[in-house]
């Protein structure tokens, strides 16, 4: 399909800018619901820009709205903006200021990135031919997420089409991964504790003994994934803590388990959980014990709309080059951008933000965690792309 399209020259783009802001908020990271010097930073930066109209959705957010000259389509760019509770062990000049807590996943990239977005679009009002949205978003790291407050909030009323990214430590600068459909999985979690009788570890026939009840538990919920759940669905069941006991010689009265739940539709999303309440009450009443399943549903999955993810990889190839597009499955962590893209039609990819000299880069969520600090200018130029299609 070809598209003719206004180009807004990337020599606009302050790159010092971009690196500064990106370090400033790098040095002083804040925790979910908790960002508020990060936000206030975001609101005075925005405000020195001009031609922008200011709002405050939530106590930690931020809103900017871009009215062009002429009417036509409202489009929302979305950058998170929180960090995580993570010792930093990365040795930069610039690493977190805050004791135990670090921006360990790239937040501080991507409003870095949005922020320079919106330097230069804030000059070319009179060109617009609708309205741009920048959602600057808090706590994409804690449920029930900032995503859902905002939306709830009203930021998207009248948007046609919403976008976001984030930046990938594994994957190569000058790549970006694009998936159709679901993007992102479920991510939903569940505590149970199985509740028997204890008693002396010399007298088990004697007691009702939760561990070996648990153990049970723990090495079926597999069979969740591998025999009643189809080869071709997604599914992650990962049991994560677990509790029981404090003396060697004494068979605890319960324990307390807890598992994280992955999977990328409804369907398969809620015959899990009815799957692990049907063997948890099997294997327990089997056992002469009772238990409590406390099951919370977190993330929906991130389902790129056909649409606007089409455009989204129209836009990568012209601007980063055709072989910039890398097309792949699902990741099965979670991301609350869910939530704009359920309430509109919405496009997320992943921008390829390796180190070009570290063969070995540290994950996502890690103290080690570093970016290729020159990838943020191609979430820059994505976004201009897609703002070049829509509304130039």
């Amino acid at each position: 399909m070809n598209v003719t399209v206004k180009d807004i020259p990337v020599t606009q783009l302050n790159k010092q800018h971009l690196v500064e802001w990106r370090r400033h908020l790098h040095e002083n990271p804040e925790l979910s619901f908790q960002e508020v010097q990060t936000s206030q930073f975001v609101y005075d930066t925005l405000s020195s820009f001009g031609n922008l109209e200011l709002s405050r959705p939530t106590k930690t957010s931020v809103m900017a709205k871009l009215k062009g000259a002429k009417p036509g389509k409202v489009i929302g760019f979305r950058a998170d903006m929180d960090a995580l509770p993570i010792q930093e062990e990365t040795n930069l000049p610039f690493a977190s200021k805050v004791d135990g807590v670090m921006h360990a996943c790239g937040h501080d990239a991507h409003t870095a990135i949005l922020l320079t977005v919106a330097e230069i679009l804030s000059t070319k009002q009179e060109e617009l031919s609708g309205e741009i949205r920048f959602f600057f978003q808090h706590a994409e790291e804690l449920f029930p997420g900032g995503a859902k407050e905002m939306v709830e909030a009203g930021v998207t009323e009248g948007v046609d089409m919403v976008f976001g990214l984030h930046v990938a430590s594994q994957l190569p600068k000058g790549k970006v991964g694009v998936i159709f459909g679901p993007a992102t999985s479920n991510s939903d979690q569940f505590e149970l504790t199985v509740k028997g009788q204890g008693g002396h570890s010399s007298q088990p026939d004697k007691t009702v003994d939760p561990v070996v009840i648990s153990a049970q538990i723990i090495t079926n919920l597999q069979s969740i994934v591998s025999r009643m759940t189809s080869p071709k669905e997604e599914l992650v069941i990962s049991v994560t803590t677990l509790h029981a006991g404090e003396a060697v010689n004494v068979i605890p009265n319960e324990v307390r388990i807890g598992a994280s739940v992955r999977s990328l539709t409804q369907d398969v999303r809620n015959n899990a959980m009815t799957a692990v309440e049907r063997l948890v009450k099997g294997i327990t009443e089997a056992n002469g014990a009772t238990y409590e399943l406390d099951v919370a549903y977190g993330y929906d999955s991130v389902i790129n709309n056909e649409e606007a993810t089409a455009i989204g990889e129209r836009t990568l190839k012209r601007k980063l080059g055709e072989d910039a597009v890398l097309h792949g499955s699902a990741i099965m962590g979670g991301e609350d951008f869910a939530a704009f893209a359920n309430s509109v039609p919405g496009c997320f990819v992943f921008v390829g933000a390796k180190e070009k000299d570290d063969p070995s880069p540290a994950p996502h969520h890690h103290p080690k965690f570093r970016i290729e600090e020159d990838a943020m200018e191609d979430g820059v130029k994505y976004f201009l792309g897609i703002a070049e299609e829509l509304v130039f």
